[in-house]
């Protein structure tokens, strides 16, 4: 009992001071968390960063510690700049099509679903998610092969030669759907699909409906409603979930090497040159790009009021 009553004394004079002083309290809440940003996520970035400005040996491979600019000036060669070219096209090209078909589900789910309607649709958006990345990216390669369901329901339906219009266009198309930019793409908005749903429909949720009916009363049509009303309110949900959208398409480097053609993306060149041919300063290099572009569209999405929705 003795040897008890100086702990239990020491736990008390510890309780009674973080309750007495709340700035040291949350230092101690906020010091894990803090460190593990700083130390393990920061750090990894400026090793990163150091590494980007280091070269490598061409007779030994081996990574040589002198500054050097040589990996950024590789950079603006024309290829990898028409890397980078196509890997931010895809990127918006996912987003507004992400846009498109989220904000009608969206605004459905947020004004029209109720009780059990609204459960379902949000099992049918949360559905994808609680299956594997990878079984859901090999299942789309099944379904986008010559022999898959998508060509299967084309020669049913008399659609085959809108298909294969589509892949007879030189900058989409390919021999499949399997092995083309427009597989990849259509991949790429079923993965994040569910990432723009949900803060649209947060978004949508917030409009008093006041406003709109309001809106009404005054005898605007419902087209400029939705502009001049509904889509300035939503549009913090649509910018928060461009930013997963457009984040995870810029870094993503499995689904065009599974679904897509010989085109290479960010991800695929930085993949290669580490993990293939051990270039790691220019690898490093290379992955600054998507940094600095996401940098700079999160200041854009800040600015249109993204992180409010969050």
């Amino acid at each position: 009992m003795a040897l008890d009553a100086p702990a239990g004394g020491a736990r008390r004079r510890l309780s009674d001071l973080l309750y007495t002083r709340r700035g040291l309290l949350l230092l101690a809440l906020l010091a894990p968390p803090l460190l593990w940003f700083g130390v393990i996520y920061l750090g990894s970035l400026f090793a990163l960063l150091a590494n980007a400005f280091f070269g490598l040996d061409d007779f030994t491979g081996q990574v040589v510690r002198e500054f050097t600019l040589r990996n950024f000036v590789e950079l603006a060669s024309p290829a990898n700049l028409d890397v980078i070219r196509r890997t931010v096209a895809m990127a918006v090209a996912v987003t507004l099509a992400c846009v498109a078909l989220g904000f009608p589900l969206a605004y459905l789910m947020a004004r029209y679903a109720t009780g059990p309607w609204k459960a379902a649709f949000y099992i049918l958006v949360m559905l994808p998610l609680w299956s594997s990345y990878l079984v859901r990216l090999y299942a789309w390669k099944l379904l986008l092969a010559k022999e898959g369901a998508v060509n299967w329901v084309a020669e049913h339906t008399g659609t085959t030669r809108i298909v294969d219009a589509l892949l007879a266009l030189p900058a989409v198309g390919g021999p499949s759907l399997s092995f083309s930019t427009l597989g990849t793409f259509i991949v790429f908005v079923y993965m994040w699909l569910p990432f723009m749903v949900l803060p649209i429909m947060a978004a949508v949720e917030r409009i008093p409906p006041s406003l709109i009916e309001a809106s009404g009363d005054l005898g605007a049509p419902p087209a400029t409603t939705f502009w001049k009303v509904i889509a300035p309110l939503a549009m913090p949900g649509i910018a928060a979930g461009s930013i997963f959208t457009f984040s995870l398409t810029l870094g993503d480097y499995i689904i065009p090497q599974v679904i897509g053609d010989s085109t290479l993306y960010i991800g695929q060149v930085v993949y290669r040159q580490q993990g293939v041919a051990g270039n790691i300063p220019f690898a490093a290099a290379f992955s600054l790009v998507p940094i600095v572009v996401v940098g700079i569209y999160l200041w854009i999405a800040k600015r249109l009021g993204a992180f409010d929705a969050l």
